[in-house]
């Protein structure tokens, strides 16, 4: 039996799913959801946070101020709610309602960005608005997720490890890009551990299309979580090995293909797992060891990804005309 006393005391860091029966090859899920904030992003918020409090930047009367397209924001207002801070969440319209709700629920402010910066889309009016808010008010405080390297920091030294604890053989990894904090802290966690063990761990990116993360052209995308209109300061393309883009089409139709085995996860992890399964489709060898990183959960995204009327209207009706959501696809 656990007893906790704070919701940061809980988090289920070994839990892994195992794909092979859902799509035929076998890929293990690293499952991120299980704490109260109900995403991985509470670690890189935990890491920052608590970095800004030993800088005393962060002290009490202090304003947590920070963009995210909706999983940080959640984790951030947990925490500045058990730790007395006061939350500005800067978001944009691609936020789902529950996110937005729960964030206010945990007593958040929430500002929502309706249109886009010329050069930098959404999230360069974001950031605009966060610089604005931290030149009118010394109380506010930007954690600045995108450039932070308690951000990469904190999966460095927790989801990392947890993973190589787990499969000693990791062959292959697969990790989402949105600020590339996960990204670069698992990679340069195995790029070190590479040279120790003299054991070569291929890291692959899974991003959007339509993200100008790693030099794509910039388009319009309707599901937050991975993929950026500028990009993160944080990232070294010197530590991946391979990059691979995802339409949202194939991410709603990886979320609703897991959904028929009962497990719904979030849009930030049905696009890894597509890009994933995509990879090892094309150069998956048998008997490899391969691993993903699952972000998220579903329940904040039933508006969106498992809406049918929603998933039509944005992307047409033939998205959802997908004969594995039924049956699986046979092993090769």
């Amino acid at each position: 039996m656990a007893v906790i006393s704070s919701p940061l005391d809980f988090n289920a860091e070994q839990l892994f799913v195992d794909l092979s029966e859902t799509f035929g090859r076998r890929l293990y899920l690293k499952c991120e959801g299980f704490n109260f904030a109900g995403s991985i992003k509470v670690k890189a918020a935990l890491g920052m946070v608590e970095a800004a409090e030993r800088a005393g930047v962060l002290r009490p009367g202090s304003v947590i101020v920070e963009s995210s397209s909706g999983n940080l924001g959640v984790a951030l207002a947990m925490i500045a709610a058990t730790r007395g801070y006061g939350f500005v969440c800067v978001t944009d319209s691609r936020c789902n309602p529950a996110t937005r709700q729960m964030m206010e629920v945990l007593g958040a402010q929430v500002h929502v960005v309706r249109e886009p910066d010329p050069h930098g889309g959404f999230l360069g009016a974001r950031i605009n608005y966060v610089q604005a808010l931290c030149v009118a008010d010394p109380r506010n405080v930007w954690l600045n997720q995108y450039a932070n390297p308690n951000n990469w920091g904190a999966h460095m030294r927790t989801t990392a490890p947890a993973i190589a604890r787990e499969f000693p053989q990791l062959d292959v990894l697969f990790v989402g890009a949105g600020t590339t904090g996960t990204l670069m802290g698992c990679a340069r966690f195995f790029k070190q551990r590479n040279r120790a063990w003299n054991r070569r761990v291929h890291i692959v990116a899974v991003d959007a299309v339509g993200s100008v993360t790693f030099g794509t052209p910039p388009a319009p995308r309707m599901i937050p979580g991975l993929g950026t209109s500028v990009r993160p300061a944080q990232l070294d393309e010197s530590y991946i090995d391979e990059v691979v883009h995802v339409e949202e089409p194939d991410t709603i139709r990886a979320c609703r293909r897991m959904a028929t085995k009962g497990f719904l996860f979030g849009g930030s992890t049905g696009t890894v797992v597509s890009g994933a399964m995509r990879w090892l489709k094309e150069y998956g060898a048998p008997g490899l060891t391969a691993v993903a990183i699952a972000p998220d959960m579903g329940e904040r995204y039933l508006d969106t990804v498992y809406d049918d009327e929603w998933v039509s209207a944005e992307f047409g009706r033939h998205t959802l005309a997908d004969p594995h959501l039924t049956q699986p696809i046979q092993a090769a």
